[in-house]
């Protein structure tokens, strides 16, 4: 029985044939896409436990294609692209993506990431019902953080719609209340991943809570920024 049915999406036929050789040895079970339209094919008969998502196909963009696949299965994705552009790898973390890979890439690193991703995939169904059981709510100021749910609420129960990125970086502040974390410390917290740490993604999300959490940086009620260290949550805690 395989390890893990693995979707790769590139219209690189060479790459593809090498990613599935490679990956097949390791005890995965391939699928393959070399277009958008192909990839969205696959998924109505399958459900593959893990995307390599190549950026540039011949019918569309990658992505376009994670806001489709945030929207339908909740599949993991690792992105593997040729664009090594921070702002490239910025975008997808933003979109959803779990994962990052700048062509070219050595097949181990791709199985290493691949086996990463899988486990927090397998971990998140464990924490969420653990969290629930537990009264898996952190409420301050208004707002409910659902650890069940991964969301935020407000106090009429409106969703903040989250990102994944989002959700877990909050949870991570809201987890350490007065209490600095490094860009660092919190790339490790959200993105479980000991690989290269894009601080600017950690400070655009932080943007984008404060926002949805109507936070002002200048006089900060909840995430304040600690200058040359990192953020921390100042916010009140009404119970975990």
């Amino acid at each position: 029985m395989p390890k893990a049915t693995i979707l790769s999406v590139d219209d690189d036929e060479g790459l593809q044939t090498v990613i599935s050789h490679y990956l097949e040895s390791e005890g995965y079970a391939m699928l393959s896409a070399r277009s958008g339209k192909q990839l969205l094919k696959v998924l109505e008969e399958n459900t593959p436990n893990i995307i390599l998502l190549d950026l540039v196909l011949p019918d569309t963009d990658g992505i376009s294609i994670l806001a489709q696949l945030r929207g339908g299965k909740k599949i993991p994705v690792i992105v593997v692209s040729g664009k090594s552009d921070t702002t490239e790898k910025i975008v997808c973390l933003e979109m959803g993506a779990d994962d990052y890979m700048t062509k070219p890439f050595e097949m181990r690193e791709l199985s290493a990431r691949i086996k990463a991703v899988l486990r927090r995939a397998e971990e998140t169904p464990m924490a969420a019902n653990e969290s629930t059981q537990g009264g898996g709510k952190i409420e301050f100021g208004g707002f409910v953080l659902d650890k069940g749910q991964f969301q935020l609420f407000d106090s009429k129960g409106v969703s903040a719609d989250l990102t994944t990125g989002e959700y877990r970086l909050l949870e991570a502040l809201v987890s350490a209340p007065n209490k600095v974390l490094s860009r660092e410390r919190l790339f490790e917290l959200t993105r479980e991943s000991d690989y290269d740490s894009f601080d600017r993604a950690v400070d655009i999300q932080i943007g984008r809570l404060r926002k949805k959490l109507g936070d002002d940086p200048k006089t900060p009620t909840y995430i304040k920024t600690v200058r040359g260290a990192g953020y921390m949550f100042t916010g009140e805690i009404k119970n975990a």
